[in-house]
């Protein structure tokens, strides 16, 4: 089932067994400042370097980002939807969603990738092997999500240094 909150409802996580997600309680306080310069990098130097999506009107591009994000959060939903409740959350204009399910590593790093490849990484792929009309739009596409998926990029990565064997609940993890 999703739910649409603001705040997830209280759980009961037993700290003996299950560690935080990000440990560093400094890196965790500014986890989105991180996201933020991760938005920042990758919107500057793209939006200079690839000339190619200005040939795009520029209220299609607006009106492309909508549908971005409706087929990334639905990506991530389709990962999760059988194992756990989604609760959809928001703050101001960042929107993400968070499950209640117990996820392996490899179902949670699919969980937060999922996404980044499907509508960045098989665009740029697709670009390599096709030269149409649709190549700015496959730019477009890619650049859009790969600023939406900022917060993705760094969990994935963050899910890779993690053991073998992790389990994920609720931005805890244990062996």
């Amino acid at each position: 089932m999703i739910k649409w909150v603001t705040k997830l409802p209280e759980t009961e996580i037993d700290t003996n067994e299950y560690k935080p997600f990000i440990k560093n309680e400094w890196f965790r306080k500014h986890y989105m400042w991180f996201v933020y310069a991760l938005m920042f990098l990758i919107l500057i130097p793209v939006s200079l370097l690839t000339t190619s999506m200005n040939s795009i009107p520029f209220l299609f591009r607006l009106g492309l980002i909508l549908p971005v994000f409706l087929i990334h959060e639905i990506l991530h939903i389709l990962v999760v939807f059988k194992i756990g409740d989604i609760y959809l959350m928001h703050s101001g204009i960042f929107f993400w969603l968070h499950s209640d399910a117990h996820m392996s590593k490899i179902h949670f790093w699919i969980f937060m990738t999922l996404p980044f490849l499907v509508l960045t990484i098989f665009p740029l792929i697709i670009k390599i092997f096709y030269k149409g009309t649709f190549v700015p739009y496959l730019d477009y596409i890619a650049w859009i999500n790969a600023i939406m998926a900022s917060s993705d990029i760094l969990n994935s990565m963050l899910i890779l240094i993690k053991p073998y064997n992790s389990v994920f609940y609720h931005g805890y993890y244990k062996c």
